[in-house]
């Protein structure tokens, strides 16, 4: 088993290098994927500061590499970007193909606690693992500088992550984040299934429950929704996390796009903002 990661593609990009990688995680139980893109360097010994980006359901590392043109602004910015999957994948455990919803590609990014799941640790990957990964076989990359943002179950994931890690990241944003999976189709369903029954077990998976248990946020949080987007008002619920950040005094700016959808046509539009975002936040 390579715990050690192999690079498996190289693309350049603006300057910089898109580089995929697979290693064995023990977190998970399976090989992994993830891509980094590292920006050009002036000098060997410049250390990047590295932004996690975590995406949604059904996607993989390679959805937000190949469509979110955000190389640009990273490179531009002197920013490593780090892609990694959405789930376990290759387990085989029963049911975990049966809906795009839940199972593989859909590890929302919590610790699940019911046997047959128990490999979906994606929040012990995100937030140990890959870091410790990256620390011990990257050099050029700067573990301690670290933001992290997402689209729908990833801006989910990066809102709760940030929240409970606010002294591992300078910065956080989303795009149409499931802002309040506990009160959704998308987080009822996966919630009891990876953690059970239990309510209190949930809430510690969902930023609108936990805002007001972590708030010393001093980074603005920056989130964009699209109002054309289909799941806007029934599954992301941003103004409920938009009125918890607002009780607690939590610094949010929620930008209402008007005709923007769910799409990666919408993340690329604003997806320069984010990264600038999450560069002054890292080179304070």
């Amino acid at each position: 088993m390579e715990f050690k990661p192999t690079e498996i593609s190289i693309s350049k990009m603006f300057g910089g290098y898109n580089k995929r990688y697979k290693h064995y995680s023990p977190t998970l139980g399976c090989s992994m994927n993830f891509h980094i893109f590292f920006p050009p360097s002036s000098s060997p010994s410049l250390k990047f500061p590295v932004l996690y980006w975590l995406s949604g359901l059904t996607c993989t590392d390679e959805n937000f590499i190949a469509k979110s043109g955000a190389q640009r602004a990273a490179s531009s910015e002197g920013v490593a970007l780090i892609v990694p999957d959405t789930s376990p994948r290759g387990l085989n455990v029963e049911g975990e193909s049966d809906s795009w919803d839940f199972g593989v590609g859909a590890g929302f990014y919590l610790n699940a606690t019911q046997e047959k799941w128990k490999n979906w640790k994606m929040y012990d990957y995100v937030v140990k693992e890959l870091p410790t990964l990256l620390h011990e076989n990257f050099p050029e990359l700067d573990t301690s500088r670290a933001s992290i943002f997402g689209h729908s179950m990833g801006g989910h994931g990066a809102l709760t992550i940030y929240l409970k890690n606010l002294d591992k990241y300078k910065s956080v944003s989303a795009f149409a984040p499931i802002a309040n999976p506990v009160n959704c189709p998308w987080g009822l369903k996966a919630f009891t299934n990876y953690l059970g029954e239990n309510k209190a077990d949930w809430e510690e998976y969902d930023a609108t429950c936990l805002v007001s248990k972590y708030n010393d946020v001093s980074a603005t949080i920056l989130i964009d929704q699209g109002e054309d987007d289909k799941f806007y008002k029934d599954q992301l619920l941003p103004q409920k996390f938009e009125e918890a950040c607002k009780k607690v005094n939590v610094p949010l700016l929620l930008r209402l796009q008007p005709g923007y959808d769910h799409s990666y046509f919408f993340i690329a539009t604003f997806i320069d903002d984010h990264i600038r975002h999450h560069a002054q936040a890292l080179n304070l």
